[in-house]
């Protein structure tokens, strides 16, 4: 099935210094499939117009595609099409989050985080905590960078934050973190929940429902969508009561020069003319999800990463960091004391891909004492012999950088 799958994907039959490309970073941004290339390109090519107002065929054509994903998304996500924002990605989304919960905090209010977020999930909470006076506070983790559950959730009942926001699985190291299991426990305490899931939207399909979740957000790029579209879900009466983010056409529902009155959510929070192909092309991707089995693809995700684990745990020298029980594919490692960027570059001249340095989360690392370190995330579009192939040049980057 996944030799299959993997002729979906055209780049992965291109080359990198001549070398059949071993993809390895789709935690940055996974790959596309040709139906979602053709999506974007048949809309450009054949159906391009703005959405909304428009009395043409073509806009009207343009405005059904547009909000058919919206709700697309919703049923993936279970949840309504009223409670889905579209944005720029995850990085947009939690600062409309963090800029439109700011009227709720006051001084000393705390908003709890957790030492293994992305900078997206903490600067803008510094930001809002320094305007407001209220506490940035950190879940507790080990010396592995694996969140200590029962003494975060002990911290949540100590200080019963106004606030909580955490990532569902670490885009530095793949930890799966057991957020329902958070959110229950904040929840006596009217807490605003937050869930970060540019990761974990492609590997684990969350059903929000179950979840509990106030609010999600998410990237479509890495979910096999275009770049520069993202959303999230907000629960409706918490959405509806935010002040507007951005302001423009679109999002109004009356202007005058003697005021304005704005659009309930979702069209509040989208001003202007919208991200209509990544939109369509995200639609596209989910019609692909949608038509592959998830447990399977799961199953063999995990069998993979945990066929690379013990390739790599047998590499004498290799540290692998983070917790490599509960990983959505993600392996985060360094070498004794060769330098990351070293190793990464070394790999690109046999065409393969990873990432290396602090993968925006300098924080963690700190806590690590480390200065970054080598990512290789999987997806399901990967096969063994790229792994193969992976421990091979890394075994002889290592004979290289010994030398």
């Amino acid at each position: 099935m996944i030799e299959q799958l993997r002729k979906d994907f055209p780049l992965l039959h291109t080359h990198i210094e001549e070398q059949p490309i071993c993809y390895f970073d789709s935690a940055a941004t996974t790959q596309k499939p040709q139906s979602v290339i053709d999506a974007v390109n048949k809309f450009y090519q054949q159906e391009n117009a703005n959405v909304h107002r428009g009395a043409h065929t073509l806009s009207a054509a343009a405005t059904t595609q547009y909000e058919a994903v919206r709700t697309k998304l919703a049923d993936f996500l279970n949840v309504t099409s009223k409670e889905i924002v579209w944005t720029k990605g995850a990085t947009d989304s939690l600062n409309l989050i963090a800029a439109g919960l700011s009227e709720k905090l006051s001084h000393d209010d705390v908003i709890l985080i957790s030492p293994l977020e992305h900078h997206a999930n903490i600067v803008p909470w510094q930001q809002i905590a320094q305007k407001t006076g209220a506490k940035l506070e950190v879940l507790p983790a080990d010396q592995q960078g694996v969140l200590d559950l029962e003494a975060a959730k002990q911290l949540i009942n100590t200080l019963k934050p106004k606030i909580l926001s955490v990532c569902h699985a670490s885009n530095a190291l793949g930890n799966i973190h057991d957020v329902a299991a958070l959110i229950t426990t904040a929840k006596p305490y009217n807490t605003i929940t937050i869930v970060d899931g540019a990761q974990s939207l492609l590997h684990l399909r969350p059903d929000l429902s179950a979840m509990g979740c106030d609010f999600f957000v998410f990237s479509a790029h890495k979910a096999l969508g275009p770049t520069g579209l993202g959303g999230l879900f907000g629960r409706y009466e918490l959405l509806n009561d935010m002040p507007v983010y951005q302001t423009g056409g679109e999002m109004i529902e009356r202007v005058s020069f003697s005021g304005t009155t704005f659009r309930d959510a979702p069209g509040k929070f989208e001003p202007g003319t919208p991200n209509i192909s990544g939109v369509i092309g995200f639609g596209a991707a989910l019609d692909y999800l949608n038509s592959v089995d998830a447990a399977a693809l799961s199953k063999y995700e995990q069998g993979l990463y945990h066929y690379l684990l013990s390739a790599l745990k047998a590499i004498d020298g290799i540290k692998v960091w983070g917790d490599t029980e509960h990983n959505i594919g993600v392996v985060s490692f360094t070498y004794k004391d060769e330098h990351h960027f070293d190793i990464a570059t070394f790999l690109n001249t046999y065409g393969v891909a990873v990432r290396s340095g602090h993968h925006c989360t300098q924080p963690l690392m700190e806590h690590l004492s480390l200065s970054g370190t080598v990512r290789v995330s999987l997806a399901f579009y990967n096969s063994y012999n790229d792994v193969d192939t992976f421990i091979d040049a890394l075994k002889d980057t290592i004979d290289m950088l010994e030398e």
